[in-house]
């Protein structure tokens, strides 16, 4: 028999069973989003002893509104917990530590990839690729539950490539049934440059904009039913009012990144950002 879909639950963060990996192994630089520069396997300097953030609950007014839209798909509590065995970073031996930082990157992409494939196969339309897809993501799975050395070793830029192969013709399938006949026919702005762009009210009904750059382009009471988002940079995007149910590919991240309010329907997949407003 195979293994049972994963729960888009199981694929969040669950920071009580991590060793605060995110605040070690990611590297940032001082920006808007983050107060400083850290490279990559120093732990932050606001990282407590127990792996919790000191500033939690005001990251974003400290500077730090970058760590307020991140988010592992669940990676970090399978590097600590299963990759590593439980193993404190800590007091691991300084190699083992070390390897934990190099893994947890590796392992977030495959997370990712596991969310995206996850919920392809909730997609009744996509349903001719569903046995291409769980085949995709019970590989997945397994690549995950590698060695360390396995894992570090992995190129996991080629088995992305192999997985969007599947996921671009979920897309195609979903989207061909979007908004009415035709519909999506003649949009796809895939990769886009749609920086600040005036799409306000805009029809984008079964649009592709995976991997558009849509930062702070002003969405607001825009249809994007049935769109493709994956990979697309919502950052300060205004989407007061606007329609992204049964839009497809979107993560929380993108979503926490971007502003909108009461009047915002969403997908069921993520949930509405505790930062937007109450304005309908």
């Amino acid at each position: 028999m195979p293994d049972p879909i994963p729960d888009l639950l199981d694929l969040r963060g669950d920071c009580a069973q991590c060793f605060g990996l995110c605040c070690v192994a990611l590297p940032f630089a001082r920006s808007a989003d983050f107060a400083l520069d850290k490279p990559a396997g120093l732990p932050c300097p606001n990282l407590r002893d127990d792996h919790r953030c000191g500033i939690h609950d005001g990251l974003r007014e400290r500077g730090f509104s970058g760590c307020t839209v991140y988010d592992c798909f669940g990676a970090g509590q399978k590097v600590s917990q299963v990759t590593f065995g439980g193993q404190d970073r800590r007091t691991a031996p300084k190699e083992q530590a070390r390897r934990m930082s190099e893994v947890f990157p590796v392992v977030r992409q495959l997370h990712e990839l596991l969310w995206y494939l996850t919920e392809a196969l909730g997609l009744p339309a996509a349903r001719p690729v569903h046995p291409e897809l769980r085949r995709a993501l019970e590989k997945t799975e397994r690549l995950t539950r590698q060695t360390p050395d396995e894992l570090a070793a992995l190129d996991v830029a080629a088995h992305r490539q192999e997985v969007n192969t599947h996921l671009l013709r979920a897309s195609e399938l979903v989207r061909a049934g979007a908004g009415g006949k035709g519909k999506a026919k003649g949009k796809d702005r895939r990769g886009a440059d749609l920086a600040g762009a005036r799409l306000k009210g805009a029809d984008l009904r079964g649009a592709s904009l995976r991997g558009a750059c849509l930062i702070a382009a002003d969405l607001t009471g825009a249809d994007l039913r049935g769109a493709d988002l994956i990979g697309a940079d919502l950052r300060d995007a205004d989407l007061t009012g606007a329609d992204l149910t049964g839009a497809f590919f979107l993560t929380q991240p993108q979503l926490d990144a971007a502003r909108g309010s009461a009047g915002t329907r969403l997908p069921g997949t993520v949930r509405r950002p505790a930062h937007w407003t109450a304005e309908r």
